[in-house]
């Protein structure tokens, strides 16, 4: 089975909608509305997009994401400094779970995560010698999506 849909409500759709579009690659599909628009990614995914009304605003849990894999760790460091250049307030990447990574919020009030694929061998330090150096043992990680 696929996940091909996410609902996220938002504090203002069309400037999600633009954002989306214009740093990710997302489509719509039809026409938008000022409280209600969807998009499309490259592999059907279908993002819907609410806006969250007049009297209230959004409240994600701090853990709360939307997240875009990237194949390299210079793919991540691309897509940050093109959101820099755009005028958005984004820390650099690091190293996050074996993964290169940075999150930021995103308009219309959520946060979106983008880090690079984990399938790659990793370091992890195991013991401290006298001398204060680290010996490492390899670890593989995998990923689980796909």
């Amino acid at each position: 089975m696929k996940l091909n849909h996410i609902h996220l409500t938002v504090d203002d759709v069309p400037a999600a909608r633009q954002f989306l579009e214009r740093h990710f690659g997302l489509r719509p599909v039809g026409e938008g509305h000022k409280n209600f628009d969807m998009l499309l990614d490259d592999d059907g995914l279908v993002l819907t997009l609410i806006g969250v009304g007049r009297e209230n605003t959004v409240s994600y849990p701090k853990t709360f994401h939307i997240g875009f894999i990237q194949p390299t760790d210079l793919d991540v460091n691309e897509i940050n400094q093109r959101l820099k250049d755009d005028g958005l307030d984004v820390d650099p990447p690091s190293r996050q779970h074996g993964a290169w990574s940075f999150a930021f919020q995103a308009p219309g009030g959520f946060t979106i995560a983008v880090r690079s694929e984990v399938d790659q061998q990793a370091e992890e330090p195991i013991e401290e010698d006298a001398a204060g150096s680290h010996r490492h043992r390899r670890r593989l990680h995998h990923t689980t999506h796909r």
